[in-house]
């Protein structure tokens, strides 16, 4: 450590020891902002987590995360006295984070969710602690970051010079650029970006008109206070499951004359390649055509169920509940995505390429008739709709095949009644919960065919307007919270 970095370092501990007693006070100014950042946080990480937090100052953040595991470093001895009083149930450490030798006392076992709140633009040396925390990481876990804007440093240097506030020495003042950049350089990728609170004051009406609707529409946004970003462990194939096996699950209804094409084009998928049917009252016979065809196939890993509810989505939560390999992917039965295709989705998951692999048939042309006008200008609406919604870019919703890992899906079906069981498509479920996770979503374009047998199921007014009341749903549940 240099002369220059050393006294950098002690000015800031003797700066935060003494001013223990304002930051901890829930009467003070920026109490309101504080617990507006755990409210935050609490929709971002699910409880029961290992969660480490990097600069915890009094522990209040990490303690309402209610981890199963929680443990927080800070610097000013102070302050960690503090936080071990307040929240006995969590583990505090008194460390410089730069220091990775010292860091090393905070357990040797990674983290789910590694949060650094307020902290960047107080550090001598981002890059290096982004580099330390590689060591607490094991290939799922989550990096959750919010700093000050740039547009504040007058605003909070004013609040200062009056007395009122903003106890902060001179600050990194980082763009989400930067902060996206020295997180390649440690070797994380970023996953979701997005800016919060514009009004840090607690005035009622207007402070919940500010923050969670203007701080969500451009260019208001432009104008919030701190900055969000979530990020993950750079992709490192076969990190997660070196030999994963797959299971496809194709929902069935009225598609007989496609269930031999099925089977005899669906490749080999990883190291085991399992096939569940579920068939949802078909009027032609399509249960009947799939059992005749498993006889035909004994070779093939085949199951077959009958569908007791209604709709898409329905068929797809019972054949992933049924479904036991380590990969989960739908096939549409009509075969407009051909299953010659999946080995992609599986190599892109498999790889930690993504997280949540989404079909895309937006990019190359399509076969005449494989969907009409209004279904691509529908299509093109949602994209939008949703890119903004997922704070990912989402050019195809709608399309029948997804892939994810099914631990993750676990996750997601545990955490299904934040949003409901409101979605007969399926689509929609799986890309909320893959958002709310936190899970990197990638897209794979696939070539979209015309069908061969039968005709759609989805009939594009009725259905449109119920994704249009989908879009609003989720807004209120994910944007406007």
């Amino acid at each position: 450590m240099t002369e220059v970095e050393s006294r950098y370092r002690n000015a800031r501990m003797a700066h935060w020891d003494s001013v223990v007693a304002r930051k901890t006070d829930p009467e003070r100014i920026g109490a309101f902002y504080h617990r507006s950042l755990e409210h935050y946080y609490q929709m971002m990480v699910q409880p029961g987590l290992r969660v480490l937090e990097l600069g915890c100052g009094g522990g209040d953040l990490l303690a309402a995360l209610r981890p199963s595991f929680g443990v927080g470093v800070d610097f000013s001895a102070e302050m960690i006295k503090i936080a071990r009083s307040r929240h006995p149930e969590c583990q505090f450490i008194e460390a410089d984070i730069h220091d990775s030798a010292l860091m090393g006392q905070a357990t040797e076992e990674p983290f789910d969710v590694i949060i650094l709140s307020d902290l960047i633009n107080d550090l001598w040396d981002v890059q290096t602690v982004f580099e330390n925390m590689r060591r607490w990481c094991h290939p799922r876990t989550r990096i959750i970051i919010n700093f000050y804007s740039n547009l504040w440093k007058m605003p909070l240097g004013l609040v200062k010079r009056l007395g009122k506030g903003a106890d902060l020495l001179p600050q990194n003042w980082l763009a989400q650029n930067d902060v996206v950049n020295l997180l390649r350089l440690a070797g994380f990728e970023a996953v979701t970006d997005r800016s919060k609170i514009l009004l840090p004051l607690p005035l009622a009406f207007l402070s919940v008109f500010f923050n969670r609707f203007l701080a969500n529409i451009v260019p208001f946004r432009w104008f919030c206070l701190t900055n969000f970003i979530v990020a993950r462990p750079a992709a490192v194939r076969d990190a997660v499951k070196p030999h994963p096996s797959v299971s496809v699950v194709v929902a069935a209804r009225n598609e007989a004359g496609n269930i031999e094409h099925i089977l005899r084009r669906v490749p080999k998928l990883g190291s085991r390649t399992q096939i569940v049917f579920v068939e949802g009252h078909s009027s032609d016979n399509t249960y009947e055509t799939i059992e005749a065809q498993i006889k035909l196939h004994p070779e093939k890993d085949i199951s077959l169920y009958r569908q007791t509810g209604k709709g898409k989505g329905d068929a797809v939560r019972l054949g992933f509940q049924k479904a036991d390999g380590d990969i989960l992917m739908i096939l549409d039965a009509d075969m407009t995505v051909p299953p010659e295709d999946l080995p992609r989705f599986v190599d892109a998951i498999a790889s930690g390429k993504g997280e949540f692999v989404n079909g895309v048939r937006l990019v190359y042309p399509m076969e005449d008739q494989a969907m009409r006008f209004f279904n691509i200008l529908g299509n093109k609406f949602f994209s939008l709709a949703f890119s903004w919604l997922l704070e990912q870019p989402i050019k195809d919703t709608l399309c029948g095949t997804k892939v994810m890992w099914r631990e993750d899906y676990q996750h997601l079906s545990a955490n299904r009644a934040y949003f409901g069981d409101f979605d007969p498509f399926g689509d929609f479920d799986l890309l909320f919960g893959a958002a709310k996770l936190n899970l990197k979503i990638v897209e794979m374009p696939v070539r979209y065919r015309s069908r061969t047998y039968g005709d759609t199921n989805i009939d594009r007014w009725r259905h449109g307007w119920m994704l249009l009341k989908m879009v609003i749903f989720a807004a209120r549940r994910i944007k406007f919270i």
